[in-house]
């Protein structure tokens, strides 16, 4: 406790608008949020590359976010750092019956219970809650998830699987000669299945697509660095060479590569 009070300590004084730091007096709400996302992805960078010190720092500096938020909401009057971390405690005693409350209270699920919630707040959709500030493909997840918990879901991958290629087609056509508007909402519509698919196969599409980036990153590296040490460029190989080289990373890489 001593640790989080001269963090909030700190804050506080960060604030201080006679003898604070000049930025943080000026900041709000709105922006600092993109340092909240950009802490979080961090985090999650870390977690990635399995770096243990860097992950205790990722998470120091995501900590710091809360804090700042919190400072800034006690400064307004709405609320400070003591009503967030009492508010997710309850939070999460109430969600965890299972672990919290006695033998006979010991019922129903995660969704059900967050859904008990909603029922107490003005938007009472099934899809409450789902940010929009989330990344588009983590937002995606969700509403299929939440349509699926009442019902609105295909019954097997099959039916995902062919309303892909129904986007894929309907793609196709607009590409054909639609506006680019309407061109960039079918592909909308052809990553949301791809989306839906992802949860009917058990995968994190975000997961998915991060490792799928580190794999095109690690091949093409090697890639471009055989051509150099050949004495080349990428600029001076034509397509059909730059492929060449390509499948021959990706050979040289498929031992380190699951799935490769």
């Amino acid at each position: 406790m001593k640790n989080i009070e001269k963090l909030l300590e700190v804050m506080k004084r960060l604030r201080d608008p006679v003898d604070g730091c000049p930025w943080d007096v000026q900041q709000s709400f709105a922006t600092i949020a993109p340092y909240t996302i950009e802490e979080a992805y961090e985090v999650a960078d870390a977690i990635e590359r399995n770096d243990m010190q860097d992950l205790r720092d990722e998470l120091g500096d995501l900590l710091f976010q809360v804090a700042f938020h919190a400072r800034m909401a006690e400064e307004a009057g709405h609320f400070d750092f003591e009503d967030v971390a009492l508010g997710i405690a309850d939070k999460m005693e109430r969600r965890h019956p299972h672990v919290f409350e006695e033998e006979e209270h010991r019922k129903g699920n995660w969704e059900r219970i967050k859904a008990s919630e909603r029922e107490h707040q003005e938007d009472r959709s099934a899809l409450a809650g789902v940010a929009v500030a989330l990344p588009a493909l983590k937002r995606a997840q969700k509403l299929g998830k939440r349509a699926a918990h009442v019902g609105f879901d295909w019954p097997d991958r099959s039916g995902v699987r062919d309303k892909i290629h129904e986007e894929l087609d309907e793609l196709e056509q607009a590409v054909g000669g639609s506006s680019r508007e309407h061109v960039e909402e079918e592909f909308g519509d052809l990553l949301f299945a791809v989306v839906n698919l992802a949860r009917h196969l058990g995968i994190d599409p975000e997961n998915a697509l991060t490792s799928a980036n580190y794999k095109f990153e690690r091949r093409f590296r090697a890639m471009e660095a055989a051509i150099e040490r050949a004495g080349g460029s990428l600029a001076s190989r034509s397509l059909e060479e730059m492929e060449r080289e390509w499948l021959a990373a990706k050979r040289r890489l498929a031992g380190s590569e699951s799935g490769a």
